[in-house]
């Protein structure tokens, strides 16, 4: 293995123990295939539990378009995801594997494609491509397998950190998360110029499904509540379990109008459909919701204090409401 190849390898390994974000992590690897393979496109997708190969990553050309669907046992990528075996590509239009999408936006001549594997599993593939023929060889394989054990190892320590930081009853982050997940969204919304929103949900009368039906069924009840509003939700909108039965979505890049439609959405999507509590028994449970959008200058704390007072204002206004907050009170000095 060449001496340049080595050292960047070296370096991107170093790099990765020092990522403390998941994504920067693949996003370096991608970075790191186009360095050393010449490829001019490299792609990092996981394995979902539908069958799906969801994009975690992606560098070089078209990467600004969105990028093509593939499912296990579909085109290249599909094959190396069912089978868990690395497959080259030296000429696209003679392997009756590939698929070829208009919507790609670059030519694709060969492709390396390799399996990431843990645990026994096929959890993603790395994929690159180039629009020369033979643009791969035995070298350039061995080189894929380096880098897909690195991204391997970033699943396993996100995997890790997602325990950490997750509440085990209800999949939702933690709370000691929370503020400083918060404090990161708003530097990514002022940099970008995005807005940024926040909703504070307090299930109405929970107490009473625990006296009533033990804390089994409280638990069961905590966890399809969650579920529930995580899929009325977008996925990069991420849910914190303050405390007992209060939680709270933090929404990049959502205006004060598109948040309270959420929050519409997930009240009635509660009010209208109980949730199951244990074989037989269905409760309805619904839910008081303050929504806070941030003003580009207060603090995570201020902003998290906004929407919990609106939230209890949805409590004393009778329950199973949304309310929005008072706008930020600034201090002025004459």
């Amino acid at each position: 293995m060449q001496a340049h190849t080595l050292a960047t390898l070296a370096d991107m390994s170093q790099q990765l123990l020092e990522e403390g974000c998941a994504q920067s992590a693949l996003q370096r690897v991608t970075d790191t295939a186009l360095q050393v393979l010449g490829a001019d496109h490299a792609s990092i997708r996981i394995c979902t539990p539908d069958g799906g190969l969801q994009v975690a990553a992606r560098a070089g050309v078209g990467s600004d378009y969105p990028p093509p669907e593939f499912r296990r046992g579909q085109g290249v990528l599909g094959w190396v995801a069912e089978t868990g075996r690395l497959l080259r590509v030296d000429d696209s239009l003679r392997e009756p594997r590939f698929v070829e999408r208009r919507e790609r936006g670059y030519a694709v001549g060969s492709v390396l494609s390799v399996p990431v594997r843990g645990g026994g599993t096929t959890l993603g593939v790395l994929s690159m491509s180039s629009p020369e023929l033979n643009a791969f060889d035995e070298h350039d394989e061995s080189v894929g397998q380096l880098l897909a054990s690195a991204v391997a190892q970033a699943l396993r320590t996100a995997e890790l950190q997602q325990a950490a930081l997750t509440d085990a009853q209800t999949l939702a982050y933690n709370r000691r998360y929370l503020l400083p997940r918060l404090a990161q969204e708003m530097e990514r919304a002022l940099r970008h110029g995005d807005a940024l929103s926040l909703l504070l949900f307090d299930l109405d009368h929970f107490k009473r499904v625990n006296d009533r039906h033990g804390h089994a069924a409280g638990d069961a009840v905590l966890a399809a509540f969650a579920e529930r509003v995580r899929g009325s939700v977008r996925a990069v909108d991420m849910m914190f379990r303050r405390g007992g039965e209060e939680f709270v979505l933090i929404m990049p890049a959502t205006d004060g109008y598109q948040a309270r439609i959420a929050a519409e959405r997930a009240r009635g999507r509660l009010a209208d459909e109980p949730l199951r509590a244990r074989d037989g028994l269905f409760l309805l449970q619904t839910v008081s919701i303050g929504v806070a959008t941030w003003d580009g200058q207060e603090s995570p704390e201020a902003l998290e204090e906004r929407a919990d007072r609106a939230m209890y204002r949805a409590k004393r206004a009778g329950r199973d409401r949304v309310v929005i907050a008072s706008p930020a009170e600034r201090a002025t000095h004459g």
